[in-house]
């Protein structure tokens, strides 16, 4: 294994544009060629030294267990990972990232050869987080109901700080892998035959040229929000006792999933490109009976929806990424009779959400806006709180979770009630310019 102040800056490098989002249209944020690329990494390395944080365990009162699960077979597959409370925690063996392909998609996603993936799997290919896999589900409790919707070029494992710490204050959590080929990368098979002998077949991110991009993204988001739908009907299928087949064959049992989900109680959440696939799949399906939206990419999002979502919103914004008129757009949502919430994060990057931020040190992660200048386990923490103190609310759980009001409202020194925009003359530097078509 490589010396482990290596790791950061190969990922920081080579792995930046899954959390910070650009047209493929547009020059990647640095030059990739391959002598660039070790002269970056020689530039870095000195501040390496600052440290490497781990992706965090949950903070709440359950052991965490994950799964993956896949149903039926092409690319109409319903693929997702699963979080969820455990009977123990006595391993920490989940591998984050589990195949090579993953890291082809990444540097494919940047625009150089398969070769930096080769480096980002050799150094992130055993990468676990704090869960166990497999384990089985705590017994005894029917649990609310969370889809989780990934943003551009990222996929279904690189949230897992988010889905492991909701897990472990007693949810479910579906984080979904999108086939819209707005993933980096993602896999089907073909058939039973090719899932027996793991031949995947990999889909690889999509290039959308400029004149297409506001035909194209609304296309797939409202793929998104289909799959987001599918995945909740796979579950609740499940719970209710219908057969279903996890084609990946995985150790874990799916008939505990049989009555051990409250369908009543289900919500979306999703990160930028995901968070807009929240305000879709609200206004398309109402056993979504709340969402929140983190940092959400407003472009995709239709001038009709404002409308049509009923349903309680919560946008938890960073500090730098929305624009004035993405804020505006949000506000459409304030109708009359319906339920908004808005709060800024202070000192938070767009990347802030993203696994990715806890793997950088201090000093690289703020100079390549992979972290803001609020640490990233604080500003995960407040946002998953907030979040947790919305869902209480809305989904009438009988929990502790309304200790945590006031953060909605922004009440926090670290945080802002609304946007960055309110009450301010003069508004606050973006990360880039998330009005164009070519930010994702």
């Amino acid at each position: 294994m490589a010396p482990l102040k290596l790791h950061v800056p190969f990922c920081l490098l080579c792995c930046l544009a899954v959390v910070h989002p650009f047209n493929w249209q547009d020059p990647p944020p640095f030059d990739f060629r391959l002598s660039a690329l070790f002269h970056k990494l020689q530039a870095v390395m000195s501040a390496a030294n600052s440290g490497h944080s781990k992706i965090p365990k949950g903070n709440g009162s359950y052991p965490v267990g994950c799964t993956d699960l896949m149903f039926g077979y092409a690319n109409e597959s319903i693929f997702l990972r699963l979080y969820y409370p455990a009977e123990d925690q006595y391993r920490f063996d989940t591998v984050w990232i589990p195949y090579k392909e993953y890291f082809w998609g990444l540097s494919k996603f940047l625009g150089t050869s398969s070769f930096v993936g080769d480096i980002l799997g050799f150094f992130y290919g055993s990468v676990k987080i704090p869960a166990s896999w497999n384990s089985p589900l705590r017994t005894g409790e029917k649990y609310p109901l969370i889809v989780f919707s990934h943003g551009l070029g990222a996929f279904r494992t690189v949230y897992s700080a988010i889905g492991m710490d909701l897990a472990s204050y007693g949810f479910i959590v579906a984080a979904v892998e999108h086939r819209d080929a707005s993933a980096s990368a993602t896999y089907y098979f073909d058939d039973q035959a090719a899932a027996k002998a793991e031949n995947r077949a990999w889909i690889y991110l999509k290039r959308i040229k400029p004149e297409e991009s506001e035909r194209g993204r609304k296309e797939q988001v409202r793929q998104r929000a289909k799959e987001c739908s599918q995945a909740l009907s796979a579950i609740l299928d499940i719970e209710h006792g219908t057969p279903k087949e996890n084609i990946l064959g995985s150790g874990f049992d799916m008939k505990q999933l049989k009555g051990a989900i409250n369908r009543n109680k289900v919500a979306v959440i999703g990160h930028s490109f995901g968070g807009a696939t929240v305000i879709q799949s609200l206004s398309e399906d109402q056993r979504f009976k709340c969402g929140v939206a983190l940092d959400p990419w407003m472009y995709p999002v239709s001038e009709e929806l404002p409308s049509r979502v009923t349903q309680p919103l919560f946008f938890v914004n960073s500090a730098r990424f929305q624009s004035p008129n993405d804020v505006k757009k949000m506000k459409k949502f304030y109708q009359p009779g319906r339920e908004r919430k808005m709060i800024t994060l202070k000192g938070s990057v767009h990347q802030t959400f993203v696994d990715f931020t806890f793997l950088s040190g201090k000093i690289i992660g703020e100079r390549l806006q992979l972290r803001g200048e609020i640490d990233s386990s604080v500003a995960i923490g407040l946002s998953n709180k907030a979040s947790l103190a919305f869902l209480q609310k809305h989904l009438g759980l009988h929990k502790d979770f309304d200790q945590w009001d006031s953060l909605v409202e922004g009440n926090n020194e670290n945080l802002i009630p609304g946007s960055p925009y309110d009450g301010v003359t003069q508004p606050p530097a973006l990360q880039h310019s998330p009005d164009s078509h070519t930010q994702n």
